[in-house]
């Protein structure tokens, strides 16, 4: 059968996973499983069966997966090198297995990558003429609904199943669940039928047929995009799969469609999606994605604590984990939520975990900010599992020699992972006048129900051998800004979410300038019982760095912090504004009529369509999706703002809203843009459907798409918005009245 894999089957990597591989399937150390790994003839689906031969259980114990769904494939496990660990993208648990060599765990991992790369190089061209079109498996000339999903999955169109059945019954005339030639070119243009696309090539086309090389510059101008012949005619060449056109320099309607429907054309600049920005400058520069209590599957009075969101934090680029470490049993430190239910991991187990996943999303430098309650006993312990399982990638000592005013860039810091946590400061090293010995980085939870004094007196014991450890990043608490001016930039303080929010009304200006050469951790309210998260925007407008949020509780919150670090690679390093690394900085985040970083635009987008949208999770009649859309700006407060368009009565496939909204965005670098859909409901509260937020300053210009992601941040792929952006620095008189309306 022909398929991706078609001129890579000689590849013996290939070959062996087409045959398969009989596999241990790992959860734990007590519960192993024997399953069996293997492609599947198209190429792109991988198959992990288990072995029970029940019919009725053989349904539930088999996992198929698209290879473009791995997210991460590596050799080794916590155990063992013949261990294969797949990380996967959204919310699916990571598969660990056991090969039954090392050289086979290599081959499915060599095999996974080349299969991947040959995906995104092909076009639909190649994938359709590997395809044996159609596939007649009855020898009748028809295609059943499978087979035409096959299809489907193979030149990489994804549909949504709840459209793609109806629409395949509404073409089989036959009513037999069968499709023949004729039917199944109009199941495949009707699937993907977009007016309003053909609306805007028809606009640009001469002569309403094809858009010559000329047509397709003018609508690259209007895109505020590269307009050169050359640009237009390799966009000819990659998306326009007709033959006499691609010769003729010509793009047809299908062309275009695919063209609008690629990457290139998201809302997201895709310059941005690597890392663009300078990473030499001070750690202080930068916003970093950073995790609360990152132990915790939920809540944190109950919830279990695992490995398992280290790893899912440390995929989604976060670069500062969580550890709450107390003394555990037969002299192991242990972590997990003191004082309340939830459940105990072994330290050493966490270590090996992020000894295996730190630099999985991103080689810039992970910090580990240790809460430490334990005995100075254990502390050692901690110290040597830190140096004996990460070894070389530990930072165990300054980076030079000389005293320097300033923290290390990323750059410097490239694949190394950091210890935050108290230290005893010698006599010569610190101009700060106390060691603060007794300062620990603790969050006191409310339900812990203990005075802070009681708890530092708990605590207040340091083992030498885990101070050591701490180099750059070194816990202080904050006694003023004056004090702080006084201190080493290697010490940094915790603030919770209410002590944040008051210096920032109070003294925001010398907050911006306190963050520009010194770090600061903020951490949410221990009130937050339910792990409920903060506004991180509120800190980033005062130049927080460390902004740290419960990556497990999704929402509103962490979709603001996914937008934050979707550029620059995804790499959880994020440059803040030039206005905010200045000592001397001015900006005010609570007033921003005039001064740094006030440079007003008028920002300009139409909701025109959405795209093949989830059906909506609870009940409904016939669960009939009504969507409506949010445009929000989140920024410094006099931006914030949102609108909102009309609901559109029971469509899902094809909504149009066309409804346009004005917003002034008055400080665009701190600004971020979300859109969310939900499901318009009258009688109780409207559905989440899916969203996408990104930053102001990465959006591009023109008619692009929106891909959503669900509540859990992976991808809602099919389903996106069409919507149309313009921006233009608002005239000055209006900024300068109202800069006198804001002061």
């Amino acid at each position: 059968s022909m398929s991706c894999c078609a001129g890579i089957q000689e590849d013996e990597d290939v070959k062996k996973m087409l045959q398969g591989s009989s596999m241990v399937k790992v959860r734990s150390r007590h519960r192993q499983k024997h399953r069996t790994l293997r492609l599947l003839e198209d190429g792109v689906t991988i198959w992990c069966q288990s072995h029970k031969l029940k019919n009725r259980a053989k349904e539930q114990h088999t996992c198929k997966a698209s290879v473009s769904a791995v997210y991460h494939i590596r050799m080794g496990s916590e155990s063992t090198k013949q261990g294969l660990t797949v990380v996967f993208k959204g919310p699916r648990k990571s598969l660990v297995l056991l090969c039954q060599s090392e050289e086979e765990a290599q081959q499915w991992v060599r095999g996974i990558r080349t299969l991947q790369e040959r995906m995104d190089k092909m076009t639909h061209k190649e994938k359709l003429d590997q395809y044996p079109f159609p596939a007649y498996e009855n020898h009748d000339d028809k295609m059943s609904y499978e087979e035409v999903q096959r299809l489907l999955r193979m030149i990489n169109v994804d549909q949504s199943d709840q459209y793609a059945r109806s629409l395949f019954q509404k073409c089989d005339r036959s009513a037999d669940g069968r499709l023949d030639n004729k039917e199944i070119r109009v199941f495949c243009r009707e699937l993907l039928r977009r007016p309003e696309l053909d609306a805007i090539f028809n606009h640009h086309s001469a002569d309403g047929f094809v858009l010559s090389t000329d047509d397709l510059r003018d609508f690259l101008k209007e895109q505020e995009e590269d307009c050169s012949v050359t640009h237009a005619q390799s966009l000819i060449l990659t998306y326009e799969l007709n033959e006499w056109a691609q010769k003729s320099h010509l793009m047809t309607p299908d062309g275009f469609n695919r063209y609008m429907l690629s990457k290139q054309n998201y809302v997201i600049n895709p310059d941005h999606a690597r890392v663009y920005q300078d990473m030499t400058q001070p750690l202080a520069h930068y916003f970093i994605s950073s995790s609360h209590n990152t132990y915790l599957i939920k809540d944190q009075m109950t919830g279990d604590s695992s490995t398992e969101p280290y790893i899912r934090a440390l995929n989604h680029g976060c670069r500062c984990v969580e550890l709450d470490c107390w003394d555990g049993d037969g002299g192991e430190p242990v972590i997990y939520h003191g004082h309340t239910l939830t459940s105990r991991v072994p330290f050493v187990e966490v270590i090996n975990t992020i000894n295996e996943n730190a630099f999985n999303a991103s080689p810039f430098p992970l910090i580990l900010s240790l809460e430490n309650h334990c005995s100075v006993e254990q502390q050692a312990v901690m110290a040597r599992h830190l140096r004996s399982i990460l070894g070389e990638k530990l930072l165990q000592r300054p980076l030079s020699t000389e005293k320097s005013k300033c923290l290390p860039s990323p750059e410097d810091l490239k694949g190394k992972i950091l210890v935050k946590g108290r230290r005893e400061e010698s006599a010569g090293e610190c101009s700060s006048s106390s060691s603060d010995l007794n300062s620990s980085d603790d969050e006191t939870s409310v339900a812990e129900g203990r005075s802070k004094k009681k708890k530092d007196a708990g605590v207040s014991k340091l083992s030498p051998e885990l101070s050591e450890l701490v180099v750059y990043t070194r816990s202080v608490h904050f006694k003023g800004f004056d004090q702080a001016a006084k201190n080493s930039p290697y010490q940094m303080s915790s603030f919770s979410e209410r002590e944040a929010l008051k210096l920032i009304k109070d003294s925001g200006v010398l907050f911006v300038r306190h963050n520009s050469h010194k770090l600061s951790r903020i951490y949410p309210s221990g009130r937050r019982l339910q792990s409920s998260n903060y506004n991180p925007q509120q800190m980033w407008n005062a130049g927080c760095q460390i902004v740290a949020l419960n990556f497990q509780t999704p929402g509103e919150q962490m979709d603001l912090n996914q937008g934050r670090f979707q550029q620059n690679g995804l790499c959880g390093y994020v440059l803040k504004p030039p206005f905010m690394c200045q000592p001397d900085s001015t900006f005010n985040p609570e007033n921003v009529g005039g001064g740094p970083g006030h440079r007003p635009i008028l920002l300009t987008i139409q909701v025109i369509s959405a795209q093949q949208l989830p059906k909506p999770k609870r009940e409904k009649p016939r669960s009939i999706v009504d969507p409506q859309v949010w445009v929000e700006i989140h920024g410094v407060p006099i931006d914030n703002n949102k609108q909102k368009t009309h609901y559109v009565k029971n469509n899902g496939l094809n909504p149009r809203w066309n409804c346009t909204f004005n917003f002034i965005v008055r400080v665009p670098d701190l600004a971020l843009v979300r859109f969310m859909v939900e499901d318009h409901d009258y009688t109780s509260s409207n559905e989440f459907l899916g969203q996408y937020t990104l930053p102001f300053t990465s959006m591009q210009s023109g008619h692009r798409h929106v891909p959503l992601v669900k509540l859990d941040g992976s991808s809602l792929s099919p389903s996106t918005l069409f919507i149309h952006v313009f921006a233009e620095l608002t005239p000055l008189k209006q900024s300068f009245s109202e800069s006198l309306m804001t002061s």
